[in-house]
């Protein structure tokens, strides 16, 4: 079994890689070097490949997750599963396209960091909101009042829920669910169960979940053996075999549709002035590796409406009009 801690350390590496990228300019993020290690002036450099990776994962998922807000009116709320130190809030707070409620779940030794950084970092904490001008902060969880980061093992739904029932999750309002690597490291049961609650209760709802896919060759093979030797266990690799067992997962318990595309076509599809750009940035004379990489990583987003408002509309086919 994966252990928690090493999962853990897993938001630490992701967050070094995303700054390092940030710092030579693949996208902009003014907030992602306040929850870096600030021992060091500079991330530690990643690969170009590593680096192109991350602005196709970052991008896409801001693409899908913006075209929800608009889809709502930003009457609606975010709940990121796993989220780490992940800075979307900040983003729609300079873009103006908060929702009503964004609500961060992660391992309490997680959060306690994250509020930790929030409390000490004024950059952070003058952005979130609180009419009475009171931000509630404990060990694990910040409670503010349309921004909540709460400590909770999504293992234990019994947990979980109580941990959301304390955010004020409004179950009837469209709400926007979002996961990056986290299904993969739950048994394959519990992200079944996750999934399945998650439906039973949101009468609209959407779901953005990137992770890995084509992990029963070579090459994922090796990404199962390296990660195993750092005590990562892919618990829930099952899901993870192809595109359609990615789909099915959600389409099985109870989401109405589902769609999912490796990040080679996902880099593909992007705004092409916007790759152009990024690809100037680092020379990269093995294509093939990228390639390989990015076969090896999806992005697949399901949705359930109870009544129609657009959901089924948000794909593929709109990014490079975003």
């Amino acid at each position: 079994m994966a252990s928690d801690e090493a999962i853990q350390a897993t938001n630490d590496d992701a967050t070094l890689s995303k700054r390092f990228a940030v710092q030579v300019g693949y996208w902009s993020d003014p907030y992602i070097g306040q929850f870096a290690n600030r021992g060091t002036a500079a991330a530690p450099r990643r690969a170009p490949e590593i680096n192109r990776g991350y602005f196709a994962r970052t991008r896409a998922i801001k693409i899908l997750l913006d075209q929800f807000l608009k889809v709502t009116n930003c009457e609606c709320q975010i709940v990121n599963l796993g989220a780490g130190f992940d800075t979307t809030y900040w983003r729609l707070s300079d873009e103006g396209k908060k929702p009503k409620n964004f609500i961060e779940v992660d391992f309490k030794a997680v959060t306690s960091k994250k509020c930790h950084f929030i409390k000490n970092r004024k950059q952070l904490l003058e952005k979130i909101s609180s009419e009475d001008g009171e931000i509630c902060f404990s060990n694990y969880d910040l409670h503010a009042d349309d921004y909540h980061v709460v400590g909770a093992d999504m293992r234990n739904l019994s947990e979980f829920e109580s941990k959301l029932n304390e955010c004020h999750i409004d179950w009837k309002r469209p709400t926007l669910f979002m996961s990056e690597c986290v299904l993969v490291y739950l048994e394959f049961d519990k992200s079944q169960a996750l999934l399945k609650y998650l439906a039973d209760k949101c009468e609209t709802a959407f779901f953005i979940s990137y992770e890995q896919v084509n992990m029963g060759d070579r090459f994922g093979q090796v990404m199962v053996e390296n990660l195993r030797t750092r005590n990562c266990d892919l618990n829930g690799i099952d899901a993870c075999i192809s595109l359609d067992t990615q789909m099915k997962r959600f389409t099985e318990n109870g989401w109405t549709g589902a769609e999912a595309v490796d990040m080679m076509k996902a880099y593909k599809c992007l705004p092409h002035d916007e790759v152009k750009r990024m690809e100037k940035l680092e020379f990269m004379d093995e294509q093939e590796l990228l390639v390989q990489l990015l076969q090896h990583y999806c992005i697949c987003w399901a949705y359930r409406e109870h009544v129609e408002i657009g959901l089924a509309e948000i794909n593929i086919h709109s990014w490079n009009q975003t």
